[in-house]
């Protein structure tokens, strides 16, 4: 696990809309000012609606460095962050991805829907393949996780997880939880 020292930019995966809950733009807010004060830049999906834009926002509010990688397609449709420090341009949602990881020492997923499902599993399955060894930090703002996590147990209960993934995976709460795990080495998420 890298220290909060050597982290200067982390990846988050989040939703293209708020959902109901207020917590969870609440949440994203304290993230995006805690990365900017700690001088850590933002990678994301370069939106500008939702969570997405929520904590994009609180991260060019106070400062900090924010980079969106889009594809063309969602260039066509104008949700582009318009005020980002740097926006990357790619082909498809795959590339995007890519992109997104590449650029990150650790991967944050906040409350979303399908797409952020599908990249908190693509990230746990490169993880699990030795694609790469980063750090995934799964936000479980208001209990949003909760029944995914209970289902995360239920696969490896019924055997079809590899322990070495399962124990790169942090489930974190607070901001605050954040940094305590980015300087201390983590427990595993189930033991």
């Amino acid at each position: 696990m890298p220290s909060i020292n050597s982290v200067d930019t982390i990846a988050v995966f989040c939703g293209s809309k708020n959902g109901t809950n207020p917590a969870f733009a609440t949440d994203a807010i304290a993230l995006g000012h805690w990365m900017a004060q700690q001088n850590i830049r933002l990678v994301y999906g370069g939106g500008s609606a939702g969570l997405m834009g929520v904590i994009a926002d609180a991260v060019l509010e106070k400062g900090g460095q924010v980079t969106g990688i889009i594809p063309s397609l969602l260039l066509e449709w104008e949700v582009q962050h318009r005020k980002l420090s740097d926006l990357i341009i790619v082909e498809d949602m795959h590339q995007r991805k890519k992109e997104l990881y590449s650029r990150c020492q650790a991967a944050l997923v906040l409350p979303g829907g399908f797409g952020t499902l599908d990249e908190l599993f693509e990230i746990i399955t490169w993880n699990q393949l030795t694609i790469h060894d980063k750090p995934i930090f799964i936000f479980n703002s208001d209990g949003f996780y909760d029944a995914l996590l209970l289902h995360i147990e239920q696969m490896k209960k019924e055997g079809f997880l590899y322990q070495d993934a399962i124990d790169r995976i942090q489930v974190i709460r607070t901001v605050e939880e954040l940094q305590h795990y980015l300087n201390i080495r983590p427990r595993p998420l189930f033991s």
